[in-house]
């Protein structure tokens, strides 16, 4: 029986199979039915077809990472034949063909562990051990060699080696007593040298043998205090480091702690014995102090650690503020110029600042951003400026390939309601990557979402697990929201004139990262369906886009909302909103834009021809029943053709309602708040379960048996509020 080398739980080899997939396989059988499915295997690339990768798993054995599988274009990799990749057998079928998954870790040390899956064995080792063991019969073989040379000697001789190797013992134990740590490698390590982490103070025990070296001792200067970016300067030194764990990893060999202070990250060494966890009272979000000696292992700096002192009190709480002071400041952009002149978003200079610091500071943090916003033309452009310039940031932190998919997500919400079922996807998904990845909880950023009441019940379980949250929305925020989160960017918290929520993100975005600001110039005017301020036009012209184009882009992109609905595909959008052929601006727009005109041209005709006029104390309110007259679950949905029918018959009444099975929609340009609509009406209908379900997108909801009443009710009120 072995243990697992992640959980320590008694198993037939080195892991579990709880944590089978969060360690590396290298796979030594020959056929395809001795390869375990659901395990993550080292591979490399054979070639390419149009179809996918194929890829050798070991010598004698070929899998087909499916193009499907990948989270980017097959044309975007830049991989080439022979590259070592990293995948998981998804299926083995009977004729021997191997489906293989994408892997989001594309580097050995991403994994918790690297085993060896041998079929002759049976059981998984580590490969470590494996080349331990061979190392063992190399130096077992040299040894044999060495005793039969040494019997043919004389006895004069072998007297005077055995001096000699008693000469040696004493020194090598003199300086094993005397000294915490070896500084040799992982390999050499494990096979003896001196140990740390045993000391109930959480220092390196050190035994002194001799008065001289109780001097030595106590004369010996204290290490330098040196930051971690700068320790490129001190190889080969002794330095003393102050910082936060930011990770702990055991290997075969030592311990590895990640060690973060305000200006760089590095692994620190620690080896009590192999396999064995050094310091064990040291846990992550500790504050250490530690003394090492900086070397270069592999191309990457690493400190062998001699001692490590987790601090308390005072010292920890001043190591604390200098962190965050410095994130703070590393993190905070200066005040941009807007993309354009907006009266809205010059009395919210204040908030943008403060929504793009926690943007870019999860970034610096290693904290994935997660942004969720609405299924509507102006959700996905606001969204699509966040993602623009967190991306570049993201590939600037992080040296794996896909780190751009693994530390930023961009995900649409129906309805722009952060409900129970949403937060529950999210928070699921975020504790298992917790658990399984060590991620730290991600940075949920909501746009064009989230800033209703409605939502407050997804925000609370985010915040039971304290993931932080901010949220860029153009409606009216309420104000149990904004206690909420931790940052708002609403023209509601600053009293100003009203705009999009992609005029507030993309100008949020040019906080996060001036460079792409050009490429963000055309979005806010293409976010307004009418009355586009001619500021924002102007920018979109200079970026190359005039009016047509403009209108073009903003129905392409409500066409792919409604298609990308529930799994949106980063590079169709990207490539309708940032098009980078200057000859052609908007020609993939211009296509799909021809799509959308004509279904909602013929939906549009359709509902006009079936409208129930309703007037009501004087007020005409145009009533369309859209189980009766729309093709449910196509394009465009309600939403959007009431939006469009609203427009087209405003001259002829104050509002139009669309009444379906338990939604109501409400368009109207009076001063209606839907708050007060929905409490009035469940006043008159105490029966019906009426109550907001989006304000975003103007709709109530009751229940189906109350349905007559409900409308009655509604058409009293709102002629009422008109």
């Amino acid at each position: 029986m072995g243990s697992c080398i992640i959980c320590g739980k008694s198993v037939e080899g080195r892991i579990c199979d709880l944590h089978e997939e969060d360690a590396l396989f290298e796979f030594r059988g020959s056929r395809p039915d001795q390869l375990s499915v659901g395990r993550y295997y080292r591979g490399s690339v054979d070639g390419f077809a149009e179809f996918g990768v194929f890829v050798d798993i070991g010598d004698s054995v070929t899998g087909l990472l499916h193009r499907s599988e990948l989270d980017r274009r097959l044309d975007s990799l830049d991989w080439e034949p022979g590259d070592d990749v990293y995948v998981q057998v998804k299926n083995v079928r009977d004729n021997g063909n191997i489906d293989l998954g994408w892997s989001i870790r594309q580097a050995e040390r991403e994994f918790r562990g690297v085993l060896v899956d041998d079929p002759e064995i049976g059981h998984s080792v580590l490969l470590d051990d494996e080349e331990d063991d061979e190392e063992t019969s190399d130096s077992e073989t040299t040894d044999e060699t060495v005793d039969a040379d040494a019997e043919t000697g004389t006895e004069s001789e072998a007297e005077a080696e055995n001096d000699s190797d008693d000469a040696e013992q004493t020194a090598d134990d003199e300086a094993s007593s005397a000294g915490a740590v070896s500084r040799a490698s992982d390999e050499d390590r494990v096979s003896g040298a001196g140990s740390v982490g045993e000391s109930d103070g959480g220092s390196a025990a050190v035994v002194a043998e001799s008065d001289e070296t109780d001097d030595e001792a106590a004369s010996a200067p204290e290490p330098v205090a040196v930051a971690i970016g700068d320790l490129d300067e001190h190889v080969g030194e002794d330095v003393r480091l102050e910082g936060e764990v930011v990770g702990i990893r055991q290997t075969s060999g030592p311990t590895v702690f990640e060690l973060q202070d305000e200006t760089a990250t590095v692994d620190c060494a620690a080896f009590v014995e192999a396999g064995v966890r050094a310091y064990p009272e040291v846990e992550e979000a500790d504050m250490i102090r530690l003394d090492g000696e900086v070397r270069r292992r592999r191309g990457e700096l690493q400190v062998e650690t001699d001692e490590l002192t987790v601090l308390e009190a005072g010292e920890r709480d001043e190591v604390e503020q200098r962190l965050a002071d410095a994130l703070d400041d590393e993190a905070r952009p200066e005040t941009v110029e807007p993309l354009a002149d907006d009266p809205a978003i010059a009395d919210l200079s204040e908030e943008l600042v403060e929504t793009a610091t926690q943007i870019r500071k999860a970034v610096l943090t290693d904290r994935p951003v997660i942004v969720r916003h609405a299924n509507t033309a102006d959700g996905y452009l606001a969204g699509s400026a966040l993602e623009r310039a967190t991306l570049p940031l993201v590939s600037e932190q992080h040296r794996r390939a896909d780190a751009q998919y693994h530390y930023f997500d961009r995900r649409p919400l129906e309805g722009g309601v952060y409900d129970m079922d949403d937060a529950t996807k999210d928070t699921t998904t975020m504790l298992d990557n917790r658990e399984r990845h060590e991620e730290k909880l991600p940075l949920f950023v909501f746009v064009a979402a989230g800033g209703t009441r409605e939502s407050l019940d997804g925000f609370d379980l985010l915040n039971v697990y304290g993931a932080p949250s901010v949220v860029i929305d153009d409606i009216d925020v309420d104000g149990a929201v904004v206690d909420a989160v931790d940052a708002v960017v609403s023209p509601t918290v600053a009293d100003a004139p009203d705009t999009t929520a992609t005029a507030l993100a993309a100008n949020v975005a040019a906080h996060v990262n001036d460079d792409v600001r050009d490429d963000l110039r055309h979005l806010p005017a293409v976010s307004f369906w009418e009355d586009a301020p001619e500021s924002y036009l102007d920018a979109a012209s200079e970026a190359g886009y005039d009016a047509d184009a403009v209108a073009e882009l903003r129905e392409a992109v409500a066409l792919e909302a409604h298609y990308q609905s529930y799994e949106d595909k980063r590079e169709l959008i990207t490539d309708l909103v940032f098009g980078d052929d200057e000859e052609d601006v908007g020609g993939l727009a211009g296509h799909v834009s021809e799509q959308f005109r004509e279904k909602v041209d013929e939906e549009v005709s359709t509902a006009r021809a079936n409208l129930d006029y309703r007037t009501v104390d004087g007020v005409d309110i145009a009533v369309l029943d859209t189980d009766a007259f729309t093709h449910q679950y196509e394009f465009p949905p309600e939403s959007l053709l009431l939006d469009e029918l609203h427009r087209d018959v405003r001259d002829e009444c104050s509002a139009v309602l669309g009444i379906s099975t338990d939604t109501m929609y409400v368009r109207t340009d009076g001063d209606v708040a839907l708050h007060d609509l929905a409490a009035a009406v469940a006043e008159r209908v105490p029966e019906g379960g009426v109550a907001t379900r989006s304000v975003r997108e103007g709709t109530i909801r009751y229940l189906a048996g109350e349905r007559p009443a409900v409308l009655d009710a509604t058409l009293d009120v709102l002629a009422d509020q008109l």
